[in-house]
């Protein structure tokens, strides 16, 4: 069972992922209600079948605090595709400040981008403009549903009719 649940709350924002054995447990305790299912998969136990879920809702709304996708290197690498956003290479990556933190650049979503080890050290304590480089993509910060909707692409498809992002590739 490596596929995971969307659980979603009464106003259908993404809330969690969970195993399907905690979906499986909600829905039993009538705490959630089954949206979509996983095609040709089913939970087996000794005494009953189940259909295997992939997105459940919540059956009362939980005031769940959003804290944003945190900002860290391995969902930053996520963001830019795992590739260097100055020449598009794959192998070498750090992180560059776009502007230079000596320069008053803040370490956040919009001033932080993938780059390879080269790019890096070419650029320097510049910024992209002073070293004559140009960035692939803009910077953002990610929301959720971003990151679900991208782990949705390659796993488990049921879940982008129910997030507000239908596609992470542009």
């Amino acid at each position: 069972m490596d596929k995971r649940v969307l659980v979603l709350n009464l106003d259908h924002s993404p809330v969690a992922v969970v195993s399907p054995q905690k979906a499986i447990v909600l829905v039993l305790l009538e705490k959630a209600n089954v949206l979509s299912t996983y095609q040709l998969l089913e939970i087996r136990t000794v005494s009953r079948s189940f259909e295997y879920p992939a997105v459940i809702r919540l059956s009362q709304y939980k005031n769940v605090p959003y804290r944003g996708v945190l900002l860290n290197r391995n969902n930053l690498f996520r963001r830019d595709n795992g590739e260097c956003q100055y020449c598009g290479s794959r192998r070498h990556l750090t992180i560059d400040h776009i502007i230079p933190r000596s320069k008053g650049g803040k370490t956040s979503w919009t001033n932080l981008v993938t780059a390879c080890n080269r790019c890096n050290v070419n650029k320097g304590d510049k910024t992209p403009e002073q070293a004559g480089m140009v960035l692939k993509t803009e910077p953002f910060k990610p929301s959720l549903s971003y990151f679900l909707a991208e782990y949705a692409e390659r796993q488990a498809e049921e879940w982008l009719p129910f997030l507000s992002v239908s596609s992470v590739k542009a």
